[in-house]
C-alpha cells in the first residue's frame, strides 16, 4: 500500500458545550453519578453502545443532538453544576494537604501491570488490576501527590466468549487509543514523548500516553510505533499474553521504561511503590541511575534505592510469582552487569532465595523483597502466609519476624456503590459521608435509615439486575447462532422477587466456583422451592491457558441446559467491570468459596456492601477479619485440610445448611408490612463494619502513613550532605558484613532456678566475643517465650540487653530481664544482630547470630 499521512478527527462542540470535553477526559466522572447521568442525557443508547465511554460517546453523537443540548437550559445546568464539582474535587485542600504539608515536592509513583478503572479503560484482567485503579481514585480523593505507571495494552485482557457446548473461547479486539480517555503526550519539540529500554542488540522505544484520574495522572507506555519492528511492536498487545520470554521483555519495560519515562516528565519521586512484583526491574534501574547521577558505587547506590521502595506482593502461592531462568536473566539483563560494577551471580542473587544456590531461578519477589524497606501482603492472613513463603530469605529469623507485615485491601466505595444507594446515604448519614468513608461514627447513622426505604433500595437493585442478566443472555444466545424462539425464552430468567446469589471472579479452581453445586439433590430443592426459592448468577473468567478453569465454566454453561433450571442459573459471559457493578449492586448473597488460605485478600465481597448485601464466605483474605458473626456468614471456622475432596464435602455441606437454616429463612421471614427485618437488620450491621474499614481510603491512608511518609523523609535523609549518610552506611555494612563470622555468643549465664512463680522476674546474661566489631555495631537481644512440644520457643519476643561488663579481647557481657506474666513452659537464648542509625530495616539477611 503506498505511505499513508495520518491525521485526528476530533468532536466538534457547540462553544456552550466546551466543558464536556474536559469532563470526559478526566475519568473522575467514573466515580461520580452526576457526572454519568450528564453523558446519558445525551444519548443513552449510544451510552450503552460505546461501554459508557464519554469520549468515544461525545465523537460519535449527531450534531443535531450537541445542538439540542447546547439549547438546553437544563442539561447546561446540570454541565456546571458537575464542572464545579469537578474543579471543587481538583482544587479543595485534601486530607494529605491538611496533615502532611511538609511532604511538599516528593512524589509517588505506583507502578502496576494492570489498571482496572472503568471498562473504558480496557488495560485490566482481575482483582489486581481493579486494587490499583482504586488505589488511584483514592489516592486522588485524599490528594496524595502520587502518579501511576503501567502500559497500554493495545488487545488487553480477552474478551470471552463460549461455544455451543459451554467451552470459553477468547478474542482479542483492538483498543482505539484515539477514542479512550488517554492522550498522547508531547516533547517540547511537539514529538511524541519517547523512551528506549536496552534489549539485546537493539533499543526498545516506548511512547508515553497520559489518563488523569481526578488529581493523579496515570502514565502507560506504547511500544506499537513504526520505530520498532514488528516483534517489539508486540510487547504492549496483551495483557499477561504470550510466553516466559514475552513476559520479562513486559516487566522490563514496565520497571525500566516506566522509570524514564517518569524521569523525562521532569518527576521528583522519592517512593516507588511496586504493586506486585512485575515491575521489580525499577529497582535495578534505580540504582544504575544512582550511580551514574551521584557517582555512587553499587553498595552505596543499592543503600539509597532501598528507603524508597515499597513493595506489596498479592500473590499466596509460590507458583504465582515469576520467575526467570538465569540463561534468560543473561540475554536480556546482561549488559547490567558491567554498568553495575558486579558479578553475574552477584546480579542473580539480588532475585534468590538462597543467593549461594546457583541452580535457583530468578524470582521477580524476591528481587522486590531484597530490594525494597516496606514489604507487605494484602490481609493479615495474607500477611502470615507471606512471612512463611518467603522465610528462606532469612533462614535463621523465626518466622513471625519476618519483615512483611500487611495493609488490608479495600475498594473506592464510591465507584461500586448504585445511584440509589448513592442518593439514600446521602439523605441519612448527610454528604459529608462521600469525603470520608472511613469516619466509623458517622456508618452508625445506617441504623437512622427506615427499614422500609432500604428495602426498597435493594428492590429495585436486583429488579435492575434481573432485566440487565435477561438482556445480557438473549445476546449471548443469538451470537451463538440460537434460533429466535430459544433467545427469547431468556425473558423468563431469574425472578426479581427470589433471593439472588452471586458468583463472580476469576475461574481458578482454587475459589471453587462449583462448590455450590457438589449436592445437586440438595441444591435442586432450594432451587425449585415454589415458596422460598433461591437463583444463581454466575460471572468470571478463566485464563486462556488454564484447561480446569474452563472445565468449571462449561460445567456451570450445561447445567443452565437443564430445563429444571433455566430459569432459575444464569452464566453471563465476558466478565468486566460494568457487569460486576450490575452484580454486586445487584444480588442479595456473594458468595466467596475460596480454599484457605490461597485467597490474598479479595474484594468483590467487600464491593456488595455498601449496596445492602450480604457474604457468605470462608474464613480467608479479608473475611477473616470482617466476619463478626452478625454482619454476614462464615463457611467453617478456618480450618485448613490435607485433603480437598474431604474439604469440599465438608465446606459444601457447611454452606447448605447455612442456606436452609439460616439464610433463606431470615429472608423470606417477612413482617406483617411485608419487610424481613431481621434480614434488613443484618444489612444494616454489615455495612456498619465493613463500610469504614474495607476502603481503598483507608487503605490509602494506611500506606501513607506506614510507608510513603518514612520512605520520602528517609530519601530525603540519604541526599543530604551530597549522600554522606548513604556512604557511611555502605562502609559500615561491608565492614560488618566482612566480620560477621567473628561474632560468637559464648555462653549463656542463668540463675539456678528451674521454676519460679509467675511474676518473677530472671535475669539472663550473655558472654559475646564481638570479633572486630565495637558494641555500637551491634544490638544483642533476650529472646523468650513459650516452648512448643518440639522443645523451641514459639513466636517469642525479643528485648534489648545492656552491656554489663568488658572482659577485652573483643568479648563483653550483656545482661537482659525478662519478667514471667505467666505459667507453662519457656525457654530463653540470646542473639546479636547489627545495628546502624541509618538501617531501616531491623533484620539483614546473613546477619543474625543465635547462640
Amino acid at each position: 500500500m503506498s505511505r499513508i499521512q495520518k491525521f485526528r478527527v476530533i468532536p466538534y462542540l457547540p462553544e456552550r458545550l466546551r466543558p464536556l470535553e474536559k469532563i470526559a477526559r478526566n475519568m473522575w466522572w467514573v466515580w461520580n453519578y452526576e457526572a454519568i447521568e450528564l453523558f446519558r442525557r445525551l444519548d443513552v443508547e449510544l451510552w450503552r453502545e460505546y461501554d459508557h465511554n464519554p469520549v468515544a460517546l461525545l465523537g460519535a453523537i449527531s450534531q443535531k443532538d450537541l445542538d439540542a443540548a447546547a439549547d438546553s437550559e437544563s442539561f447546561l445546568a446540570h454541565m456546571r453544576r458537575v464542572e464545579e464539582e469537578l474543579d471543587w474535587h481538583l482544587t479543595k485542600k485534601s486530607w494529605f494537604e491538611e496533615n502532611y504539608p511538609d511532604f511538599e515536592g516528593g512524589e509517588i509513583a505506583y507502578f502496576s501491570a494492570e489498571f482496572g478503572i472503568h471498562e473504558s479503560l480496557p488495560i485490566y484482567s482481575g482483582g489486581l488490576g481493579v486494587l490499583a485503579g482504586d488505589h488511584l481514585k483514592s489516592a486522588s480523593e485524599l490528594g496524595l501527590p502520587l502518579s501511576g505507571v503501567g502500559l497500554l495494552y493495545r488487545l488487553g485482557y480477552f474478551h470471552q466468549y463460549l461455544t455451543i457446548d459451554g467451552w470459553q473461547q477468547e478474542r482479542f479486539p483492538e483498543t482505539d487509543f484515539y477514542n479512550i480517555p488517554v492522550s498522547l503526550l508531547k516533547d517540547a519539540g511537539g514529538k511524541s514523548l519517547m523512551i528506549s529500554v536496552e534489549f539485546p542488540g537493539r533499543d526498545v522505544y516506548a511512547q508515553v500516553w497520559e489518563a488523569t484520574v481526578g488529581r493523579v495522572k496515570l502514565y502507560l507506555l506504547d511500544t506499537n510505533i513504526d520505530a520498532n519492528g514488528i516483534e517489539d511492536k508486540a510487547i504492549t498487545d496483551q495483557l499477561y499474553g504470550g510466553d516466559t520470554e514475552m513476559r520479562i521483555k513486559q516487566e522490563m519495560l514496565l520497571g525500566i521504561g516506566g522509570l524514564r519515562a517518569l524521569k523525562a516528565l521532569g518527576k521528583n519521586i522519592t517512593v516507588h511503590h511496586m504493586n506486585e512484583g512485575h515491575s521489580a526491574f525499577l529497582a535495578v534501574e534505580r540504582i544504575h541511575m544512582a550511580m551514574s547521577s551521584h557517582n555512587m558505587n553499587f553498595n552505596e547506590a543499592l543503600e539509597f534505592v532501598f528507603p524508597g521502595n515499597v513493595f506489596t506482593t498479592h500473590t499466596p502461592v509460590p507458583a504465582g510469582n515469576d520467575r526467570f531462568a538465569p540463561e534468560l536473566i543473561d540475554r536480556y539483563l546482561s549488559h547490567y552487569y558491567g554498568k553495575l560494577g558486579v558479578s553475574r551471580e552477584e546480579f542473580l542473587a539480588l532475585g534468590r532465595e538462597n543467593p549461594f544456590n546457583k541452580s535457583e531461578t530468578f524470582c521477580m519477589t524476591v528481587l522486590a523483597i531484597k530490594t525494597a524497606a516496606a514489604c507487605n501482603g494484602v490481609s493479615k492472613l495474607h500477611g502470615s502466609v507471606s512471612r512463611n513463603m518467603w522465610k528462606n530469605i532469612w533462614p535463621s529469623l523465626p518466622v513471625h519476624e519476618v519483615p512483611v507485615s500487611h495493609v488490608t485491601n479495600g475498594v473506592q466505595i464510591l465507584s461500586w456503590t448504585s445511584d440509589e444507594m448513592m442518593r439514600l446515604l446521602n439523605r441519612y448519614l448527610g454528604p459529608r459521608w462521600i469525603d470520608n468513608p472511613v469516619d466509623r461514627d458517622m456508618w452508625i447513622n445506617i441504623d437512622s435509615i427506615p427499614d422500609s426505604e432500604l428495602w426498597r433500595c435493594r428492590e429495585r437493585l436486583r429488579e435492575r439486575l434481573v432485566a440487565f442478566s435477561r438482556k445480557k443472555l438473549k445476546d449471548q444466545l443469538y451470537s451463538r447462532g440460537a434460533p429466535k424462539t430459544e433467545a427469547e425464552k431468556s425473558d423468563a430468567v431469574l425472578d426479581s422477587e427470589a433471593l439472588t446469589i452471586g458468583f463472580a471472579r476469576r475461574f481458578a479452581t482454587y475459589k471453587r466456583a462449583t462448590l455450590i453445586l457438589r449436592s445437586m439433590p440438595r441444591l435442586e430443592k432450594l432451587l425449585l422451592d415454589k415458596e422460598r426459592p433461591i437463583q444463581l448468577v454466575f460471572a468470571g473468567k478463566a485464563h486462556p491457558r488454564d484447561a480446569a478453569g474452563k472445565e468449571l465454566i462449561k460445567h456451570i454453561v450445561n447445567l443452565v441446559r437443564d430445563e429444571r433450571f433455566r430459569n432459575k442459573i444464569v452464566f453471563i459471559e465476558d466478565y468486566d467491570v460494568n457487569i460486576a457493578r450490575y452484580l454486586v449492586q445487584g444480588v442479595d448473597i456473594w458468595l466467596n468459596t475460596p480454599v484457605r488460605p490461597l485467597e490474598a485478600s479479595g474484594t468483590s465481597g467487600m464491593k456488595v456492601v455498601p449496596n445492602g448485601a450480604l457474604n457468605i464466605s470462608t474464613l480467608d483474605g479479608w473475611w477473616a477479619e470482617g466476619y463478626n458473626g452478625a454482619n454476614g456468614w462464615a463457611i467453617g471456622k478456618g480450618e485448613e485440610y490435607d485433603d480437598p475432596e474431604y474439604q469440599d464435602d465438608v465446606e459444601s455441606l457447611s454452606l447448605y445448611n447455612i442456606l436452609e437454616k439460616e439464610v433463606i429463612p431470615m429472608f423470606y421471614n417477612r413482617g406483617a408490612d411485608g419487610l424481613p427485618r431481621e434480614w434488613i437488620g443484618r444489612i444494616k450491621e454489615s455495612m456498619k463494619t465493613l463500610c469504614p474499614q474495607f476502603n481503598t481510603n483507608r487503605m490509602v491512608r494506611e500506606y501513607t502513613e506506614r510507608y510513603y511518609l518514612g520512605a520520602n523523609k528517609n530519601f530525603r535523609k540519604f541526599s543530604d550532605e551530597g549522600f554522606k549518610r548513604v556512604r557511611e552506611l555502605a562502609q559500615w555494612r561491608k565492614r560488618v558484613s566482612g566480620n560477621w563470622g567473628k561474632v560468637v555468643i559464648k555462653d549463656i549465664i542463668f540463675g539456678e532456678e528451674k521454676e519460679v512463680t509467675v511474676g518473677s522476674r530472671l535475669t539472663v546474661r550473655g558472654m559475646v566475643n564481638l570479633g572486630d566489631l565495637e558494641p555500637d555495631d551491634v544490638q544483642v537481644e533476650l529472646y523468650f517465650g513459650g516452648l512448643n512440644p518440639a522443645g523451641d520457643i514459639l513466636e517469642g519476643a525479643a528485648l534489648p540487653m545492656y552491656m554489663a561488663e568488658k572482659r577485652g579481647d573483643g568479648v563483653f557481657v550483656y545482661e537482659g530481664h525478662m519478667l514471667c506474666l505467666k505459667s507453662g513452659q519457656f525457654g530463653c537464648t540470646v542473639r546479636v544482630i547489627p545495628v546502624h542509625r541509618s538501617l531501616v530495616r531491623k533484620f539483614e539477611p546473613g546477619l543474625i547470630m543465635w547462640a
